[in-house]
C-alpha cells in the first residue's frame, strides 16, 4: 500500500475522532450527574437514633403505619424518604412577657422533647419535620404568656411558681396530643425590671433581719434561764455547805480548798503561808488583823517615874551590847523590850522602863 494513502487515512480518522470527542464528553458528564442524582434518591442511610418515613408517588402517599429503622433503605427515585431524629433533643427559647401591671418580664426557657416513635408517620403527615417550631415552642409560649399576664411581677418569684408549673404541665399534655413527648420545660432565668428586683431584695433582707433579731431574743431568754438555773444550783450548794459546817469555819474550809487547787495547778506559783493556828495563805487568814508587812511606827518608852511617853527613833539605834540595854549618855537606866509574836494583834512594840537594880 502506498505510504501516502496510509497517512491520509490516519489523518482523516484523527480529525473525525477529534470532532466527536466533545459530544462524547458532554454525554458522559450528563450520564454521571444523572447517576449520582439517581443514587442519592434511591439509597438512604438511616443512622443511630434516627427513623424514616416513606412517601410513595404511586402507592398512596405516606406510609403512616410503618416506621423504618436504622440501616440502608432503597426506594425509587420518584419517591421521598424523610429521616427524623428520635432521640431526646433540646431547644432554647427567649420569651418577653407582660405582667398584670404592664411590666415586662424576660424568660429564658429550655425545652426537652422527642417525637413519638410509633406515631412518627402521622406526625410527618400532619405537622412535618419542623414540628418543634410549629407546635412545641408556640404552645409553651402561649401558655406562659397567658398565665403570667394574670400575675404581678413579684408573684413570679413567690406564690406564682406553682401556678406556672401547673400551666406548663397542661401545655405538655396538649403537645402530647400532637404526637410529641415533652420531657421537661426548664425556666433557666427570670429577669424582672430593676425596680421590682430591688424591692424584692429589700423585702427579703428585712425579713432575714427580723428573724435574726427574734433569734437573738430567744438566745437571750435561754441564757437567762441558764443563769437562773446556775444561780439556784450555787445557792443550794452553799445551803448544803452551811448546814454541814459552822458559819465561822466556812471561810477556813474555802481557804483549804483554794490552797489545794493552787498546790495542784501546773502553773508556776509562790504560796505564802500565814502564821497562827490555821496557817492559811495571807490573803485568807481571817484571824490576822494586820497586813503581812505592817508600816513601821515609832516605838514609845514609858518611864515609871513620869507618866508621859517619849518617842524613840524609828531605826534600831537602841541595840547596844548583847544585853539589849539602852544607855542614854551612860546615865539612863536600862529598859526591857517586849515583842508580840506574829499572827496576833501586832502593833508597834512597846518599850517599858524597868527599874534599876
Amino acid at each position: 500500500m502506498n505510504p501516502t494513502a496510509i497517512s491520509k487515512h490516519i489523518a482523516k480518522a484523527a480529525l473525525s475522532l477529534k470532532t466527536a470527542m466533545v459530544p462524547l464528553l458532554i454525554t458522559g458528564l450528563i450520564f454521571l450527574l444523572a447517576g449520582a442524582y439517581t443514587i442519592r434518591n434511591i439509597i438512604y442511610f438511616v443512622g443511630p437514633g434516627e427513623a424514616g418515613i416513606h412517601w410513595s408517588l404511586f402507592k398512596g402517599g405516606t406510609e403512616i403505619d410503618r416506621v423504618y429503622g436504622e440501616g440502608i433503605r432503597l426506594f425509587p427515585p420518584w419517591d421521598r424518604f424523610a429521616i427524623y431524629n428520635v432521640r431526646i433533643q433540646e431547644v432554647a427559647s427567649e420569651l418577653h412577657v407582660l405582667t398584670k401591671t404592664g411590666l415586662q418580664v424576660h424568660l429564658s426557657l429550655s425545652i426537652r422533647y422527642r417525637p413519638q416513635y410509633n406515631m412518627l408517620g402521622v406526625l410527618h403527615q400532619q405537622v412535618g419535620p419542623d414540628y418543634v417550631n410549629t407546635v412545641v415552642i408556640p404552645e409553651i409560649e402561649a401558655v406562659l404568656r397567658e398565665i403570667i399576664g394574670t400575675m404581678a411581677a413579684e408573684e413570679i418569684y413567690t406564690t406564682g411558681r406553682t401556678v406556672i408549673i401547673e400551666a406548663i404541665n397542661q401545655a405538655i399534655e396538649q403537645i402530647s396530643q400532637r404526637f410529641i413527648d415533652v420531657d421537661d420545660v426548664l425556666i433557666r432565668r427570670i429577669t424582672l425590671p430593676d425596680s421590682v428586683a430591688e424591692a424584692i431584695r429589700d423585702k427579703i433582707r428585712e425579713k432575714h433581719q427580723i428573724e435574726t433579731k427574734e433569734f437573738s431574743i430567744q438566745k437571750a431568754k435561754k441564757e437567762a434561764d441558764r443563769k437562773r438555773a446556775e444561780a439556784a444550783g450555787i445557792r443550794d450548794h452553799l445551803d448544803t455547805i452551811a448546814s454541814a459546817i459552822p458559819k465561822d469555819q466556812i471561810l477556813k474550809w474555802y481557804g483549804i480548798k483554794v490552797t489545794e487547787e493552787i498546790a495542784t495547778s501546773n502553773n508556776a506559783k509562790v504560796i505564802i503561808i500565814g502564821s497562827g493556828e490555821n496557817g492559811l495563805p495571807i490573803i485568807l487568814n481571817a484571824d490576822a488583823q494586820t497586813t503581812a508587812n505592817p508600816t513601821p511606827q515609832a516605838a514609845t518608852v514609858q518611864d515609871p517615874l513620869s507618866s508621859p511617853q517619849r518617842a524613840l527613833p524609828e531605826s534600831g539605834a537602841m541595840d547596844r551590847g548583847n544585853s539589849g540595854a539602852l544607855n542614854d549618855n551612860a546615865q539612863e537606866p536600862a529598859t526591857q523590850t517586849t515583842m508580840k509574836p506574829a499572827g496576833q494583834n501586832t502593833q508597834a512594840p512597846t518599850i517599858v522602863d524597868a527599874p534599876g537594880k
